[in-house]
């Protein structure tokens, strides 16, 4: 089932691509523009927020609404839209094996020295254009104009979180990892991910479908488990998983100073000397490869990487008994469970 539905989803984000160049001229007005928007949006991907997207509506509704492929197309694109404005902040280089937008455009701009902007300028305007293309696509489905606002307001409501997240982990950066808390760290992990790549994804579906209230509160409480051990995972590959896999650079947490689980409990888990040279990693500029082994070494060593996986594993047990009760179709529900099972497997991988 995920297949076919990604197949779709692939097919009418290319339909799509396509059709807004036709709607707006943007390659007429910027051919640049729309060359990186272009080929940003069709690098490979998962495709995790518009599959549960359809997922979420398929399970509710007796029958697809018409276009409904085309307006999940609306949710990789708020993706591409954070991921582009996501290495700007985070200064990476790769996005998916490839140059970050705000690199490859740096490298458009390599020869001249006459102008005051650069990539990282290029690319902001880029991200908002695509955020502009992603509300477009969601219009695209016919369904229930009640149903189809409430379902909008929640994709807004996903840029609006996912950027405030954003915001509060930047602000969390500044301060003294001593004065972190475990909540502080689920509270941007919620907003962050869990919101917009498993909850918003899910509830707007089963909204756009009519789905009882009940049913969007655990649609919402079952992603929010999910969201939550995927950003761990995510925090897990980010310290151990190899670039080639994994496609971005693993010292970007320690580069950005970014208070993981991971490393929360490494510090409040370590002794006198470790925990010194914990705090002097997130206080340098640049961090270097020896500096990730080291780190590497006290994950493991302070029972963190251990504490991290358990943490996984109880969150999708709370996810897994919410799914359960789910009053969803029982072939997307058996999908759906399947679907998080295998976004979240940890066996491909070794640490």
């Amino acid at each position: 089932m995920f297949l076919k539905i990604r197949n779709k989803i692939e097919f009418e984000l290319k339909y799509f691509l396509r059709n807004i160049d036709k709607t707006y001229r943007l390659k007429r007005i910027s051919p640049i523009l729309f060359k990186s928007i272009n080929e940003f949006a069709q690098r490979s991907g998962k495709r995790i927020r518009p599959t549960l997207f359809v997922i979420g509506y398929l399970g509710y509704s007796k029958k697809t609404a018409p276009n409904l492929y085309r307006s999940a197309v609306s949710l990789e694109l708020l993706h591409d839209f954070m991921l582009v404005h996501d290495d700007i902040i985070d200064k990476s280089d790769t996005r998916r094996s490839k140059p970050s937008m705000h690199v490859a455009l740096n490298k458009y701009l390599k020869n001249r020295h006459d102008i005051k902007f650069n990539g990282q300028d290029l690319a902001i305007i880029a991200g908002d254009v695509i955020y502009a293309m992603a509300l477009h696509a969601f219009l695209s489905v016919r369904e229930n104009p009640k149903n189809k606002e409430a379902s909008f307001k929640k994709l807004i409501e996903a840029a609006l979180y996912t950027g405030t997240g954003e915001f509060i982990e930047l602000i969390l950066s500044l301060k003294n990892i001593d004065s972190i808390t475990k909540n502080d760290i689920y509270k941007v992990y919620d907003l962050k991910t869990a919101n917009y790549t498993f909850s918003t994804p899910l509830v707007m579906g089963a909204t756009l479908a009519g789905a009882a209230k009940n049913e969007i509160k655990k649609l919402y409480n079952y992603g929010i488990h999910l969201g939550r051990a995927f950003q761990i995972q995510d925090d897990i590959l980010g310290s151990f998983g190899e670039e080639s896999i994994t496609g971005k650079s693993n010292t970007t947490d320690l580069q950005e100073a970014k208070k993981t689980i991971l490393i929360w409990y490494t510090y409040n888990h370590s002794g006198p000397k470790d925990k010194k040279l914990i705090k002097n990693m997130l206080e340098e500029k640049m961090i270097k490869k020896n500096d990730l082994a080291k780190m590497r070494q006290m994950i493991r060593a302070s029972g963190a990487l251990a504490y991290a996986k358990n943490e996984i594993n109880g969150l999708l047990e709370k996810a897994e008994k919410i799914n359960r009760n789910l009053s969803m179709k029982t072939s997307y529900q058996i999908s759906l469970d399947s679907f998080s099972k295998k976004m979240l497997s940890l066996k491909q991988y070794t640490y």
